[in-house]
């Protein structure tokens, strides 16, 4: 069985001490396949771009998992209104609320939720202190979308920022598979 792990950054990126550089890491530490591509203009994206070169990695990796932080979730329920590959494994962190009024980010905004996930299994995961989204707007998308719900205590906007650089939780998560 191939392991092939997409990891989709938000807005701004998330480099180093971020969790998704050091899950990349552990990942190849563990001899798994792993793309972590810095989308296009991390810090003013567009939508119709980022779309567009996420299908092409979608196309050209064929990730087994995909693993999905704030901006980039928002990305995937986007890229589901396209033609794209099923997944087996989706992990979407810290969710912004659909109706996001940042200017920086605002073609993303509003988005509704996908018909097909694209996932054979999608496990949502927010912190009850999210400044991004009310908790119960992630509960409801999880129920929507038929994800496990994970609710982190006083985990801010689950970032660096938060102190949420290595992370044990998504690194057993995501790494249980190899």
């Amino acid at each position: 069985m191939s392991n092939r792990v997409l990891i989709l950054h938000g807005w701004g990126g998330s480099d180093h001490p971020h969790w998704q550089s050091q899950l990349a890491s552990q990942i190849a530490k563990n001899y798994g396949t792993v793309s972590f591509p810095l989308l296009d203009n991390c810090h003013f994206p567009s939508k119709n771009r980022w779309v567009k070169q996420v299908k092409k990695i979608l196309e050209e990796f064929k990730p087994d998992t995909v693993v999905c932080h704030s901006l980039a979730n928002i990305l995937w329920f986007w890229l589901c209104q396209e033609e794209i590959i099923e997944i087996e494994r989706l992990f979407l962190v810290s969710p912004p609320s659909l109706t996001t009024s940042e200017q920086t980010i605002k073609t993303f905004f509003p988005c509704s939720l996908p018909q097909n996930i694209h996932a054979q299994k999608v496990e949502l995961i927010v912190s009850d202190n999210d400044p991004w989204v009310k908790i119960e707007e992630a509960e409801s998308m999880s129920k929507s979308i038929g994800a496990s719900y994970r609710i982190i205590a006083n985990a801010g906007h689950i970032n660096a920022d938060a102190n949420y650089g290595k992370w044990k939780l998504i690194e057993d998560l995501v790494l249980k598979k190899f």
